[in-house]
């Protein structure tokens, strides 16, 4: 089997698994359409409880929310230095090395900035 054939048939495994999933959720699901089921849904929280203050809406969980992403996608670009650092043999091992740790400073400083900012604190 060809290497095209075997990526064709994941594909369409994948797409009958999404479009099998969504089927399958319409047809069992229940169909009652409520008040509550149809209102607007902000983070656990309800919308109109927070108007009283010139219609301002909390957005703590959105900025702790950005940060878990923004720290997670950086912590996965380190995975593949960590992954590869022996295959860069003892030549290039020492600037491999200051690479890893420029970027883990540069992870740290935002970091420890959004620390005593307060902004993990919820």
């Amino acid at each position: 089997m060809s290497p095209s054939a075997s990526l064709l048939i994941m594909g369409a495994v994948a797409i009958v698994l999404a479009v099998g999933g969504l089927v399958l959720s319409a047809v069992l699901g229940p169909g009652r359409k409520t008040r509550t089921k149809l209102g607007t849904y902000e983070c656990g929280l309800d919308p109109n409880v927070h108007e009283d203050a010139r219609g301002r809406f909390p957005i703590k969980y959105y900025l702790i929310a950005m940060t878990f992403i923004v720290f997670d996608v950086e912590m996965v670009f380190l995975y593949p230095f960590a992954v590869s650092i022996g295959h860069f043999g003892q030549v290039m091992a020492i600037p491999v090395l200051i690479d890893i740790l420029l970027f883990i400073v540069l992870v740290l400083v935002p970091y420890i900035y959004e620390w005593r900012r307060g902004g993990l604190d919820y």
